[in-house]
């Protein structure tokens, strides 16, 4: 009996020795000392002189990183996320080894590959060749199979005809292109990514996103730190939601992104606009503040695909005496910041009176957007005599729409890669066959 369990045992082992993390984070905290200096500006004289004398400064210990736990699974993609400063790029340096955790352990069973900084483990006097030898060397890669995936390297980040140029004449773009295909192509298990997308060309950022997925895909493990909403929803099945050094979230990617912007008050019951700074236009008039409502009236943050919705805007008259017929309009973009549609009122051959402080609304039967994370524009103008700007604002107001039954057929339709939904309708009929 004894030795069957044993037998029983030996199977199911590499199973279970399997089933462990790839990446164990517990409790990692990270403090830095922020020095306050009270004395004012002095001289040479005064500064020698203070040597001599008890410093006026203070220090103020401040956590980056305060008691974060999870797990990584083998073959995961985790969307990391959060505002700025919350912790998320000083929690990749720790996993990459760049800096050290003042507490707490990682345990890691995998070769982790780190993209955190263009140029990061590069050496600007060594031409672009060497390079992807030297940081082959440092992911533990042997000379052989960096050959082996060198050609691949090459023609994925497009800087054969510098390759042999040393890397400090390249252009920021060109190491950020040869830094993230030396990581990607090198097959680590674990690929550690921390705002790639921000830097270069539309068509090269179109490739990372493809080759992530393609690396999501063939079982590597990746952690992606990214503002990038739409590309975390692409490429991560879980994301985690840092604050202030502590998680605050941690389950599927789209749970998490409305988490993260009731967080940051992007989504807010009314958003108040009359102290923004960063909008363009005359200033005569301007949104004071927007809001949704649904058919009962009721304010909302979010909706589901083929909800009636209101957006509701005040706009105020900087002169009490102001009175203007004015076109207004909003318009609609994706996670990726790319315009879906606008909705304005010159569309309709409308004008809106403005006199004082108006209430704008605009109304949507049916609301044709798949589920997903949206942003919204304003604008107020004229075009007698031109076209002349009263007011204009990017990325006012976000909101959340969810999977819904668009279509009244007890369907719902999911987050995918449609982002407009059109009625329509399918019939048939019979063709008699040609004998």
């Amino acid at each position: 009996m004894g030795y069957i369990i044993l037998e029983e045992l030996k199977a199911i082992l590499p199973i279970w020795h399997n089933m462990k993390p790839i990446l164990e984070i517990k409790n990692i905290r990270k403090k830095f000392d922020i020095v306050h200096n009270r004395q004012p500006y002095l001289s040479l004289r005064d500064s020698m002189a203070a040597l001599f004398k008890q410093s006026g400064s203070t220090a103020e210990e401040f956590y980056a990183l305060d008691d974060i736990s999870f797990n990584v699974n083998e073959g995961e993609s985790i969307g990391i996320i959060g505002k700025n400063g919350a912790g998320k790029s000083t929690l990749l340096k720790i996993l990459s080894k760049i800096t050290p955790p003042t507490s707490g352990s990682i345990i890691s069973r995998g070769r982790v590959a780190s993209l955190l900084e263009v140029g990061t483990g590069f050496h600007p006097e060594l031409t672009g060749r060497e390079n992807i030898f030297l940081n082959g060397s440092i992911l533990g890669m042997k000379q052989k199979e960096v050959k082996s995936k060198f050609d691949e390297i090459v023609d994925f980040s497009g800087t054969e005809k510098f390759l042999d140029t040393p890397l400090k004449h390249f252009s920021s773009g060109m190491q950020l292109r040869l830094a993230f295909s030396v990581a990607a192509f090198l097959e680590p298990e674990i690929l550690v990514i921390d705002e790639v997308l921000a830097v270069g060309d539309a068509e090269f950022q179109k490739k990372c996103l493809g080759k992530m997925e393609e690396v999501g895909k063939s079982g590597k493990t990746v952690l992606f730190v990214s503002h990038n909403m739409g590309a975390v929803l692409r490429l991560c099945s879980r994301a985690v939601l840092i604050n202030e050094g502590k998680i605050v979230a941690d389950s599927d990617v789209q749970n998490v992104i409305s988490q993260y912007y009731t967080l940051n008050e992007s989504v807010m019951d009314q958003v108040l606009l009359s102290e923004r700074k960063d909008r363009k236009g005359n200033g005569k008039c301007k949104f004071q503040k927007v809001w949704f409502t649904n058919k009962e009236g009721k304010v909302v943050n979010g909706f589901q695909s083929g909800d009636y919705v209101e957006i509701n805007a005040l706009v105020k008259a900087e002169d009490p005496n102001f009175e203007r017929d004015l076109y207004v309009s909003v318009s609609f973009c994706n996670a990726l910041n790319e315009r879906m549609f606008s909705l304005g009122s010159g569309l309709l051959n409308k004008k809106v009176h403005i006199n004082g402080l108006t209430e704008v609304k605009w109304i949507i039967d049916k609301l044709q957007l798949a589920p997903g994370e949206y942003m919204g524009d304003l604008f107020l103008f004229e075009t007698i005599g031109g076209y002349d700007m009263y007011d204009m604002m990017e990325q006012v107001f976000r909101f959340v729409v969810d999977e819904g039954d668009f279509h009244h057929s007890g369907q719902l339709q999911s987050k995918g890669r449609d982002m407009f939904f059109v009625e329509f309708d399918v019939t048939s009929r019979q063709i008699p066959l040609n004998k």
